[in-house]
């Protein structure tokens, strides 16, 4: 970035410090963050989609529809995270290498399972290995959110289906006594009181969302787990220009501090958002609110 920089052997001090720290591949570290609060930004209203329907479909008076939303939260909240996460991303991408090979190569004769190997054709293969490289990042990317969607969208629905039972009975039989439908009574009465009860709940889950970032590390992509490793290490191949010992404490402190600060963010955030929520309602919240007021 600086002029200076040329030679880095001639460098010591700030100036080297300087430079070490303004190269392309701390640039990709700076913006490995950035993904990770977009991962976060994507990641949650889709995995509250998804519990939503979870949960919806776990309290449904259709059984079969019942036993898909409870088999959903059940099996997802069952299997560790890690294994999951490694099991989903590697049967997602064989799904669709899959469906397209049959479509686009239905002249294709030999086994797609070829031993413990999975071969398809070339045109079947995502992303192409034509492809330019951020297609092949956004595709990673883009299988990782899926999993986070789904792996966390099983806790929310299991949140907010506790929630939905947790808003008394007697106000929706006092809707429906005074001609709502009963779909009237859930998107009017049930809907907006079960926010209330979930977000606690909803809460932890995000704060828990936040600390499983770092499995995007596990999953390919390059995110500050990985570049905090690569950069930090004494014998990385990333770094041959500027050598230096092992600083893998220093950069895994700075994800610490971040960490610690977007978490402490997140709290004031969802307990302005709690409070505003609880105004007024019959909970320990409201009445709580209700008495400082008074």
């Amino acid at each position: 970035m600086f002029s200076y920089c040329s030679d880095p052997s001639a460098l010591d001090g700030i100036a080297w410090l300087s430079c070490y720290l303004t190269t392309g591949k701390h640039m990709a570290f700076y913006t490995s963050f950035g993904t990770v609060l977009l991962l976060l930004a994507i990641t949650a209203p889709v995995a509250l989609m998804f519990g939503f329907a979870g949960a919806m479909a776990a309290r449904g008076r259709i059984a079969p529809l019942r036993w898909i939303g409870k088999a959903y939260i059940a099996i997802v909240r069952g299997v560790p995270d890690i294994a999951f996460f490694l099991f989903f991303v590697i049967a997602l991408d064989q799904i669709i290498e899959w469906s397209r090979h049959k479509i686009l190569c239905p002249d294709w004769t030999g086994p797609v399972r070829q031993g413990n190997d999975f071969v398809v054709c070339d045109a079947a293969k995502m992303p192409l290995s034509s492809s330019p490289q951020w297609m092949h990042e956004t595709y990673g990317f883009s299988l990782a959110i899926l999993t986070f969607a789904i792996v966390f969208g099983a806790f929310a629905a299991n949140v907010m289906f506790g929630a939905m039972r947790a808003v008394p009975r007697a106000q929706i039989e006092t809707a429906e006594a005074y001609g709502l439908t009963h779909r009237q009574a859930f998107w009017r009465i049930l809907v907006p009181q079960m926010w209330v009860y979930a977000l606690p709940g909803l809460s932890n889950l995000w704060m828990v969302l936040i600390k499983a970032t770092p499995l995007l590390f596990l999953l390919g992509v390059e995110d500050i787990v990985y570049w905090a490793r690569e950069l930090g290490g004494s014998k990385t191949s990333k770094f041959t220009e500027y050598p230096h010992q092992d600083w893998r404490m220093w950069y895994f402190f700075a994800l610490l501090v971040f960490y610690l600060m977007f978490t402490k963010v997140s709290e004031v955030f969802l307990d302005k958002l709690m409070k505003r929520l609880t105004r007024g309602q019959a909970t320990t919240g409201g009445e709580a609110q209700r008495k400082a007021a008074a």
